[in-house]
């Protein structure tokens, strides 16, 4: 008996002078220390650059001690710079260190026979499988602490990168949600703020896209057992969960994350529409993950221009639906907020490991935000916005309306004008008077209309602007409004005038019908918008001053009438051009030809004067449409001012001939000033005399 226990007295005491020796070894060997206060190795202790002269094209270096791996470099303009590192102190070994106090000796053991020692030796892990069903089949707790006490090293991201891939392959036949849990917060470790930079020297560029769709798919597994909205709810990675049904109404996930360890937050929010809930036939779940700093880790493979970077301005935003559901809304809150960060919706192909732009389709771009309409597939599961490299078409629209704009409220003030100098002259009959009534109230609303919508873009998102937003937005709205119902009036007064030839209207009756349809109905409209929508607080569109589309639908308070009005109006014209070829009973071929040429030059005046240019805008919302469609909008309506002052102004023979007859008698009247003023100074001449 006392020989045995002095065996392993003596046994003891070799295997501790074997590891003190051992461990000396490896400090001789690198001749520096590296251990931190607390005994865990540091990464910023590693050898950071090659020693010598930039002379060769590479470098290698090791690790630092308790790391396993090196540190390529490459000469750049002969300096030493850092391209990879494998530097790692994970294994599957060590993932399962804690599990039993025999796994502990076992490394230092193996070598050493042990014929009379009391301790069985541990069954070797193949694979990190069988380690996690043997220790923790149930949530995997017996890695998450190795995983997250080690430094993100680049290393140590490519192990933890494979070990959450290799998790999501084999171990996704039954995942709880305690199992996302936990899968979630080994992922969180490496999505870390701190450790962005280290993913740049992983020398597996495909790491970062692996990780999502690891993460993806180990999300499409899981089964809800409740309507568990916050699954996971750790600082760089979110999941939320929902059951949904044919019957479910639509349904949100909002995200709010905090940005590179800061207050700072960022927010997104992903909507499955009810029209596409309606195919689903059986009871389903819809899964959704937000990463905040994913973005600024995905490597986009085979980049035809590299020249180019397409930064991520907002959230990583993934989805896991049924396979009817295709059709979701994106809303992103852009990082970037300045005016020249324009968006472009794009969702992540996992197969060609790069962004899609046909993934989705832009629906509004404001400065802080963005919404995208996207179609979720098995390839393309995750979507965001990147800083959109396409401005040209951006800035040709915005100086396009600015210089328009400009030249349109010029053009409508000369307008008035010129309308104030020929008034007496041009309203003789009851007809003419009206169709003058006309041309200043459009020139007037739309003039106001302008001024507007410049004041309502100089508007921000403060809350002490929104009461002032509200009432700019309301008046734009019933002055654009106004211009198109005195343009309706407009065409329902020249067909009395083709249809009614005996009997007319008394002028006073024809004002107020004018009036009543010009300035009543679009009060009438525009008041009922802003009475149902703004007591919800959803009169405006977030972050803009105009009608609000995404949630109350408040633009369709405009839109309707302004399409039904172009229709009508386009129905006029019609209607004058047949007319043209229906000669006059009892007239002479002369007065027919007369007419048709007067006719013909109306219905050229009536084409843009009654807006129908703004039928352009259908072609705008047609998904894909070239962006030249865009430009010939905003080309007509920004000028339409112009329009307004050249077609029914300056091409009337009647005003030009006012006017020539008003310019005559001014000059008239100026000599006569002058010979007036001449007539006193002769007659004291004639006296002096």
């Amino acid at each position: 008996m006392t020989s045995q226990a002095t065996m392993i007295c003596c046994l003891a005491l070799f295997l501790a002078t074997e590891c003190s020796h051992y461990r000396s070894k490896i400090d001789l060997k690198d001749g520096r220390k590296y251990r931190s206060p607390e005994g865990k190795p540091m990464v910023g202790e590693t050898q950071e650059k090659c020693q010598g002269s930039c002379t060769t094209s590479y470098c290698v270096q090791s690790c630092a001690k308790h790391f396993r791996g090196e540190i390529g470099f490459t000469c750049n303009q002969k300096k030493w710079q850092k391209t990879t590192e494998t530097c790692t102190s994970l294994s599957v070994e060590t993932l399962f260190q804690d599990s039993s106090g025999a796994s502990r000796v076992s490394l230092a053991a193996a070598s050493i026979p042990l014929p009379n020692l009391n301790l069985r030796a541990p069954e070797p892990i193949n694979n990190v499988a069988q380690g996690i069903r043997k220790n923790c089949p149930l949530d995997y707790a017996c890695i998450i602490d190795v995983v997250k006490s080690s430094e993100a090293t680049s290393g140590n991201i490519a192990f933890i990168v494979e070990l959450l891939k290799n998790i999501s392959i084999d171990l996704s036949d039954n995942v709880t949600q305690e199992k996302m849990k936990s899968y979630s917060e080994m992922a969180n470790h490496i999505l870390d703020a701190a450790a962005i930079s280290n993913w740049a020297f992983i020398p597996n560029k495909n790491a970062s896209s692996d990780l999502l769709q690891s993460v993806n798919l180990f999300a499409r597994q899981i089964h809800l057992h409740n309507d568990s909205d916050n699954m996971v709810d750790e600082l760089f990675i979110q999941t939320k969960g929902f059951h949904i049904n044919h019957s479910t109404s639509e349904k949100r996930f909002n995200f709010s994350m905090s940005m590179k360890n800061t207050t700072e937050g960022i927010s997104g929010m992903i909507e499955i529409p009810r029209q596409e809930l309606w195919k689903l036939q059986n009871a389903s779940q819809a899964i959704s993950i937000a990463f905040p700093t994913l973005g600024a880790i995905l490597k986009e493979a085979h980049l035809q221009n590299v020249s180019l970077p397409r930064p991520v301005n907002g959230l990583v935003l993934s989805v896991v639906l049924p396979e009817s559901l295709k059709q979701i809304l994106l809303t992103f809150e852009k990082i970037n907020k300045s005016r020249n960060a324009r968006a472009q919706c794009v969702g992540w192909h996992s197969g060609k490991r790069r962004w899609d732009e046909n993934a989705c389709v832009m629906m509004w771009d404001i400065r802080n935000e963005a919404r995208c309409r996207c179609n979720s597939s098995n390839a393309v599961m995750s979507f965001s916005i990147l800083m959109s490299p396409k401005s040209i078409t951006d800035k040709v629209l915005e100086y396009t309306t600015c210089i328009g704009l400009s030249i349109s409220i010029l053009s409508l003030i000369l307008c008035l004008i010129v309308e104030a100098m020929v008034w007496s002259r041009v309203v003789v009959t009851e007809i003419s008077y009206m169709r003058h009534v006309c041309i200043v109230n459009i020139a007037v609303s739309l003039l106001t209309a302008n001024v507007c919508f410049i004041i309502a873009s100089n508007f921000n998102s403060k809350a002490q602007d929104y009461n002032l937003c509200v009432a700019v937005t309301f008046f734009s709205h019933f002055f654009y409004l106004c211009m198109f119902f005195w343009m309706l009036f407009k065409a329902l007064l020249i067909i009395y005038g083709i249809l009614v030839v005996f009997r007319r209207m008394l002028k006073s009756c024809m004002m107020a019908i004018g009036f009543a349809i010009g300035y009543g109905c679009p009060l009438v409209i525009s008041v009922t918008t802003v009475a149902i929508t703004e007591p919800g607080k959803g009169y405006l569109r977030p972050e803009a001053c105009w009608l609000n589309w995404d949630s109350t639908k408040a633009l369709l308070a405009f839109a309707i009438p302004a399409l039904v009005i172009v229709a009508v109006n386009l129905l006029v014209v019609f209607m004058v051009a047949i007319n043209t070829q229906r000669p006059s009973i009892g007239s002479s071929k002369s007065q027919d030809v007369a007419i048709i040429i007067r006719i013909s030059k109306n219905v050229a005046i009536l084409t843009p004067l009654l807006g129908l240019t703004w039928g352009f805008g259908i072609t705008t919302l047609i998904e894909g449409i070239s962006s030249v469609f865009h430009v010939i909008f905003a080309l007509l309506n920004a000028f339409q001012g112009f329009f307004i002052l050249l077609f029914g102004t300056i091409m009337d023979h009647k005003i030009r001939d006012a006017l020539k007859m008003s310019m005559t008698s001014l000059k008239g009247k100026s000599r006569a000033a002058e010979n007036a003023s001449l007539r006193p100074t002769n007659g004291s001449k004639l006296m002096n005399r």
